[in-house]
């Protein structure tokens, strides 16, 4: 069933209806499908970018929507509540726009940043190695000064869109001085020396490619370096507070569409002469799931409402990322079991639902580094 969404506009609640629309016109149809044959879904992120759902939260002065964080959060929970790579994919292009928006100069802005978010260019984010996972500042990806160009060579896991997207936001070391050694770049896909080793084999998200992107002395210009040398794994890190809350959000979206399946399910199946909703153990399992999801959905609204009052967001944003994703898995797992053997099969969406919730507690920060935050800023 729609959820009962309080929206702060006329605007906002229009906005919910078109991307509803989108959803069940585009997304259902098709996700089973793509998620069978692992289809990489780009003529959805098209047809997302033409009605301006992928630049919801930037300017409209760059071609953005102009929209604050709580309505882009919910927009993409609708969107992962019927397909979850699509949400996932939603949220990783707008965090791939997010360090030429924040730290690019005008004319960088200007320049590149209408096209990346008019969605007719994808994005992806090259943060993490194989080595350095929740520990950023050991990357070893090196990018040398050579004239007016950057030499960029090594190596970049668990790249969202790794082969797909159009450009790719790249933390790369200009320097041995640990964490403040980093720089930032946006790279062409097109560039040469770069290339996309084999994708993952993932039990989850099946249609959202994930691979490893190689970087064999790729020439990048200085002008595609956003901020200055040392500014890059403060512009990552500042993103991903952002990031965190989209992964909160299509927590939420995959947990509501668990949750819609099993009652769907509950109200039609029928035991000891009445339907299984009804008997008070299930009913009671139910009212779980449905207070879970609406308390993350509570918890990643209020982080994005500070953040829309520039007021410091940080911890909020992990309190947001740890408990929905959590929620998450705990909601799915009991739709399984409310559909029981039938949750087990894929006849029904619900094991898809379980297999998606796994990794949100693992990427934009495992939920043990989300805890790390958490009590980092409670010591302060």
């Amino acid at each position: 069933m729609p959820v009962d969404r309080l929206m702060p506009t006329e605007e906002s609640a229009d906005l919910i209806e078109l991307t509803r629309a989108i959803v069940d016109k585009e997304l259902r149809g098709a996700v089973d499908e793509a998620e069978r044959s692992a289809t990489f879904p780009r003529d959805i992120f098209r047809t997302l970018g033409r009605a301006g759902l992928l630049s919801l939260p930037y300017p409209e002065e760059y071609g953005g929507g102009g929209q604050p964080y709580e309505v882009y959060l919910q927009v993409l929970e609708e969107i992962a509540s019927a397909w979850a790579a699509v949400g996932v994919g939603t949220s990783v292009h707008a965090l791939s726009c997010f360090g030429l928006f924040h730290a690019g100069t005008e004319e960088q802005k200007r320049t590149w940043l209408p096209d990346m978010l008019s969605g007719e260019l994808l994005g992806a984010y090259c943060l993490s190695e194989a080595h350095a996972g929740s520990d950023p500042s050991a990357m070893r990806t090196k990018a040398v000064r050579d004239g007016a160009d950057y030499v960029i060579s090594g190596a970049k896991a668990w790249t969202t869109h790794g082969g797909q997207a159009d450009f790719y936001k790249v933390m790369a070391r200009t320097s041995d001085d640990g964490g403040r050694g980093i720089s930032c770049f946006l790279v062409p896909a097109e560039s040469d020396g770069l290339s996309a080793d084999v994708p993952e084999s993932k039990m989850g998200l099946m249609s959202s490619t994930t691979a490893t992107m190689l970087f064999d002395d790729v020439r990048v210009p200085a002008e595609r370096r956003l901020g200055a040398e040392g500014d890059g794994l403060a512009i990552a890190l500042a993103g991903l507070d952002s990031g965190r809350l989209g992964i909160a959000a299509v927590a939420t979206g995959v947990a509501q569409g668990a949750l819609d399946a099993a009652i769907d399910y509950a109200k039609h199946r029928e035991a000891f002469g009445k339907s299984i909703i009804d008997h008070q153990g299930l009913m009671f399992l139910l009212a779980d799931m449905a207070a879970a999801v609406d308390s993350a959905r509570a918890t990643y609204l209020h982080a994005a409402r500070l953040r829309d009052a520039n007021r410091p967001f940080s911890r909020q944003a992990s309190i947001a990322k740890l408990v929905c994703t959590d929620n998450a898995m705990r909601v799915t797992t009991d739709a399984v079991q409310v559909l029981g053997g039938a949750g087990y099969t894929r006849d029904f969406p619900v094991e898809r639902y379980m297999r998606e919730a796994k990794v949100m507690q693992i990427f934009e920060g495992t939920n043990q580094i989300q805890r790390l935050v958490i009590g980092r800023d409670l010591r302060r």
